[in-house]
């Protein structure tokens, strides 16, 4: 098939309701919820919940199968499972040994399996990428990509979750020369490198013909086709390599933004990139902000969820502490369908719907659903799955 030909196919044909991926079906942040109510009652009953190991990593559902990873201690193994929707029931798991020895929150894998093609590939904390057969768990192929590519690890392990395109899969590895890289998704074949910038924790974005992605140094725009770059923006003062949320664009600005020196807004104008504001107006942690026509909703280190006009960077609201406020505030953002309502599952386990227009924020209610989490959850089938360290758990939020 050729390239340019497979670059349409990125996300292959899906029932409804279906999160093959982190960030959901586009990498979008948007959910799917047909018959949500109005308003969120204060408790929501599991239909189902099951034990699990640790882990921070995202849950990917397709049709009635869900995906997540885990760790087990004794012995230490990665492993990936798949779970009956319906039930909970283990349908199948795969592991594979590792040694996280000394790393830092090292309760588990960070990435969310990505679903395609019949396959289900993962990128595990200590940098093992693998392919499984979707339906069985088969092993189909996998890359140690410390010990093949001489990758260096970030300094809380790979988060990076791995991005399909069209019969490619795009990986941060964090090799020299090599901090993306692109793999045959049927083979495991190196198809192109690129970048030698070191490793960070965000995802790349596909934009058009181009990858965006945010290291700890540039935001950078490569071509989609052979990985080549087209152009950078330097960024000083990330220290830990905390380039961690996503880049996001709407209303022809681009986003990227950090914990320490704030953020960056940039258009291209014939390919060339513009600063159009930058400052810390704006810092983030963990949590990809929400865009919706000229605006962003964006949880900040300091000052809780607030409102930015994109392309002047001017703060419209702030000081909504959707989730509790701590050093490393976490919740993660989903809008629901094309509306301006949210949901929100925050740090302490609770799910708040909420209504996000530039003029403000109007809670419609919150439940409790589990425990601590920074796990980013998914919604599937008028359900939310979500996990912690102890348990997944499937609530439905739709009447079935």
């Amino acid at each position: 098939m050729p390239r340019t030909l497979a670059l349409l196919l990125v996300v292959p044909l899906l029932v409804a309701g279906d999160w093959p991926q982190w960030r959901g079906p586009k990498r979008d942040n948007v959910a799917y919820l047909p018959g949500l109510p109005d308003n969120l009652p204060d408790k929501l009953p599991a239909r189902w919940r099951m034990p699990i190991g640790g882990g921070y990593g995202g849950i990917s559902v397709v049709g009635q199968r869900l995906y997540v990873m885990d760790r087990q201690k004794d012995p230490e193994v990665e492993r990936v499972l798949c779970l009956d929707t319906q039930s909970g029931k283990t349908l199948w798991h795969y592991s594979y040994p590792v040694r996280y020895g000394k790393l830092d929150y090292g309760n588990g894998p960070r990435c969310t399996p990505t679903v395609a093609d019949d396959k289900v590939f993962t990128f595990g904390a200590m940098g093992h990428l693998t392919a499984l057969d979707a339906r069985t768990g088969q092993l189909l192929w996998s890359r140690d990509t410390v010990k093949e590519f001489e990758a260096s690890l970030p300094t809380w392990g790979q988060a990076c979750s791995p991005l399909y395109d069209g019969g490619y899969l795009i990986v941060q590895v964090g090799a020299k020369d090599g901090c993306l890289m692109s793999f045959a998704a049927r083979t495991g074949k190196v198809v192109w490198r690129s970048l030698s910038d070191p490793p960070g924790y965000a995802s790349p974005v596909l934009s058009g013909d181009e990858i965006r992605y945010f290291t700890p140094t540039h935001l950078v725009g490569l071509a989609r086709v052979d990985g080549k770059e087209r152009w950078r923006v330097p960024f000083e003062g990330i220290t830990y390599g905390v380039s961690i949320s996503d880049v996001v664009e709407a209303d022809g600005v681009i986003l990227a933004s950090n914990y320490w020196s704030g953020s960056k807004a940039i258009r291209l104008k014939e390919g060339k990139p513009s600063v159009v504001w930058e400052g810390k107006q704006l810092s983030l942690l963990m949590s990809t902000p929400l865009v919706r026509g000229k605006y962003v909703y964006a949880l900040d280190r300091f000052r809780g969820l607030k409102c930015i006009e994109l392309a002047s960077g001017k703060v419209l609201w702030e000081n909504e502490h959707v989730t509790p406020r701590d050093r490393n505030p976490q919740a993660s953002l989903v809008w629901v369908g094309d509306s301006d309502k949210a949901l929100i599952l925050n740090t302490p386990g609770e799910l708040l719907l909420v209504r996000l227009t530039p003029e403000k924020l109007v809670p419609l209610g919150k439940a409790k659903i589990l425990g601590k989490t920074w796990a980013h959850p998914a919604y599937a089938s008028g359900c939310i799955f979500a996990r912690n360290d102890e348990e997944i758990v499937c609530v439905p939020l739709v009447k079935q």
